[in-house]
């Protein structure tokens, strides 16, 4: 009588410890540097008026004042210009995920006379600074403003969204990660009757989901916290952003620090929900888009 054994193998730890990187040494410190002034404002937006005045200052508050908050919301119009920092920055991003996304696929698998040279020059306007374009889109804006519909022209936050409707940027992330799609997914729906919008809507779109939730935050970000162009069109605080209402806590002579901190974590929230949401596409869209040119 023969008896079997069998070797059983050891089982593997639940976790493991992994070695941390030499570059560790570099990020901490780095990650703490950029923290610094996030803290800072968390600070300064809980001290008194008093405190946020002296020299040198106040690292810690004798007395948290959370009230800082409630009166930073009642001191200014700040549920208004709250909405209207949403309405511009959501129009503008459900536009270039539509816009840019047939503009992207365009470039991307149609053939045309002039392809090249015109993608050419959308890209070249990447390199343009918004100070050389602010005065000729200025002008464009009051013109259309006066002979097409006053809602997009000064002082409407029309303005604020037609010069952002379709970003070269945009345009750019799609195309490059729309060359990654195996184009025979594209050619077989063609077979099966599928039209050119059908294939992109249907097979591309879904398939870019980091892409499209990459430019969805940068996006948002970009248009919430845009300061310049608003303080050109916009006159009357009923129609203020978010960035140019907090400007009211600044006066000719003093500074309401406290509240204008207060304001600022208040505007920072929704950013940092957007980021959190969509960090996980950045570093997978940011690599595709990379792999071909």
């Amino acid at each position: 009588m023969t008896t079997s054994t069998t070797a059983t193998a050891p089982a593997e730890p639940r976790f493991r410890f992994t070695r941390p990187s030499p570059w560790h040494l570099v990020l901490i410190p780095l990650t703490f540097i950029l923290l610094v002034p996030l803290i800072w404002m968390v600070i300064t937006s809980l001290e008194t008026e008093a405190e946020t005045r002296q020299f040198p200052p106040v690292l810690l508050p004798a007395s948290p004042q959370w009230t800082n908050y409630p009166d930073a919301l009642s001191a200014a119009p700040f549920l208004r210009f709250m909405l209207n920092s949403a309405v511009v920055a959501l129009v503008v991003v459900v536009a270039n995920l539509v816009l840019c996304s047939l503009a992207g696929y365009a470039f991307a698998r149609l053939r045309f006379l002039g392809r090249g040279a015109l993608f050419a020059v959308l890209m070249a306007t990447l390199m343009v600074p918004f100070q050389v374009t602010m005065i000729p889109e200025f002008l464009i804006v009051k013109w259309v403003g006066l002979n097409v519909w006053d809602q997009l022209g000064i002082d409407h936050l029309g303005a604020l969204i037609a010069p952002n409707l379709a970003t070269a940027f945009g345009i750019f992330l799609l195309r490059q990660f729309f060359l990654t799609i195996p184009v025979e997914l594209e050619e077989a729906a063609r077979i099966d009757g599928t039209s050119r919008l059908g294939v992109l809507f249907k097979i591309v779109l879904p398939l870019s989901l980091p892409a499209m939730a990459t430019l969805a935050a940068l996006t948002f970000l970009d248009s919430w916290n845009s300061f310049l162009w608003p303080l050109i069109v916009i006159n009357t605080e009923s129609n203020m952003t978010l960035p140019l209402g907090l400007t009211t806590f600044q006066g000719s002579h003093a500074t309401h620090w406290e509240l204008l901190m207060a304001g600022n974590v208040f505007s920072l929230l929704p950013m940092l929900l957007v980021f959190f949401a969509a960090q996980r596409y950045f570093v997978r869209s940011v690599a595709a888009t990379g792999l071909k040119g």
